[in-house]
């Protein structure tokens, strides 16, 4: 058996994986009202793909299941490990160091860990070549719909705190969902 065995087995499980977690996948193009446009991938998830499962350590080799990481650390109130999940960790510290000093410590793990609670969806996964926005509807209180910007960077996705061109194209579709252009639930 070879050195790159072990290698190879452990990234077509992570293909599985996401396979088996993505429900649907489409390109899609939105028409600006300035007469722009934006191509992107959409993809759709199971209603509970959100979901921690008991037994799963998320590693992160797709958007959600960064996501999910980040939000086990922050429910947990370790900003060390969740801002080294970032493309700018130093900067991703800071700002989660401020925020929780601002909101207090039972406060930031309950925001964070919001996202992990079964009546929050995730709505779509939007890809623009190696980056993802996650929308996320919050239903606590008032229902929100809420964005989480990501890049791929050698096969681990990670939080993409770095302004860049197509993340402001994911911006843009991110406002169509709030603004109601595109529908809350995509049809698979």
């Amino acid at each position: 058996m070879s050195a790159r065995a072990p290698f190879q087995a452990f990234l077509a499980a992570l293909l599985l994986a996401a396979v088996t977690h993505a429900h649907s996948q489409e390109a899609r193009t939105l028409k600006r009202e300035d007469g722009s446009s934006v191509t992107y991938t959409l993809r759709t998830y199971p209603a509970d793909a959100h979901l921690l499962r008991p037994d799963a350590k998320p590693l992160p080799a797709t958007a959600l299941d960064t996501a999910k990481l980040i939000y086990l650390h922050l429910s947990d109130g370790d900003i060390e490990q969740a801002a080294l999940l970032s493309n700018s960790p130093k900067r991703r510290f800071e700002v989660l160091r401020e925020y929780r000093a601002s909101v207090g410590e039972v406060e930031f793990k309950r925001v964070f860990a919001q996202y992990l609670a079964p009546e929050n969806r995730l709505l779509a996964e939007i890809a623009i070549d190696n980056r993802s926005l996650l929308v996320w509807d919050l239903r606590e209180g008032a229902s929100r719909i809420a964005g989480q910007y990501f890049v791929e960077v050698d096969g681990a996705y990670l939080i993409d705190d770095v302004p860049n061109e197509q993340r402001t194209r994911l911006r843009w579709v991110l406002d169509a969902y709030r603004s109601g252009k595109i529908p809350p639930r995509p049809s698979p």
